[in-house]
């Protein structure tokens, strides 16, 4: 098996596959043993700090520069790509990041099952797969019903950052927003923007814009 084939989450009882139970503070990935018991947040970090997630963190560009900017903030990366998440793992050792933890999990289950209702304080959502065939746009991971699991999963006021490069994506993922009244536009401070990922990067230097979105639940 490659180092980046995707595996599915795992079944009742069993550890993620590929993620070894070792000392504390020697890998950042948290050792899933259960798909159906809740997250305890205070239980990944050292500290009690507001917690955001990434869902989706590729090689790991806008969580590591993010984890580094913010040691105010406990930041989860979830990723389901064994070598991406173990070069993220790599990265966050180096710099140090106790606020840094990486979880290998499929993202929508994790938002529907996993996460306690109202314990996070932003989402963040840039460039997921954006399964361009029509026939397998069921896979998008913001579709119709994303914006009920991260109006569950968010606390008042919190917020979902979206990114692509798709235009029929983005609309897709306004269009679910705009018809979730719990949810309005919001802006996406400047800071946040100015944190490109790896793919952004190379979009831009090839001419392609990003779209980015910003709801807010009421």
């Amino acid at each position: 098996m490659k180092a980046d084939q995707a595996l599915p989450a795992p079944a009742n009882g069993e550890s993620c596959p590929g993620v070894t139970r070792v000392a504390p503070r020697s890998t950042l990935i948290h050792p899933l043993t259960s798909i159906l018991e809740p997250l305890n947040p205070s239980a990944l970090f050292p500290e009690s700090l507001p917690l955001e997630l990434e869902l989706g963190s590729g090689d790991g560009s806008f969580a590591i520069q993010y984890a580094r900017r913010h040691p105010d903030r406990n930041f989860l990366a979830v990723e389901r790509l064994l070598g991406r998440l173990r070069k993220i793992d790599r990265k966050g050792l180096r710099a140090g990041l106790i606020n840094l933890r990486l979880l290998r999990i499929e993202a929508s289950y994790l938002l529907e099952y996993l996460v306690p209702r109202e314990s996070v304080q932003a989402l963040h959502v840039y460039f997921p797969d954006p399964w361009p065939k029509r026939k397998h746009r069921k896979h998008r991971l913001v579709n119709a019903r994303f914006g009920e699991l991260a109006f569950q999963v968010l606390s008042p006021g919190g917020v979902v950052y979206l990114r692509t490069d798709g235009e029929d994506y983005f609309a897709q993922m306004t269009a679910a927003f705009a018809a979730h009244t719990q949810f309005f536009l919001a802006a996406t401070p400047a800071e946040l923007a100015g944190i490109l990922t790896d793919f952004e990067k190379d979009f831009l230097a090839h001419g392609v814009p990003t779209l980015r979105a910003a709801y807010q639940r009421r």
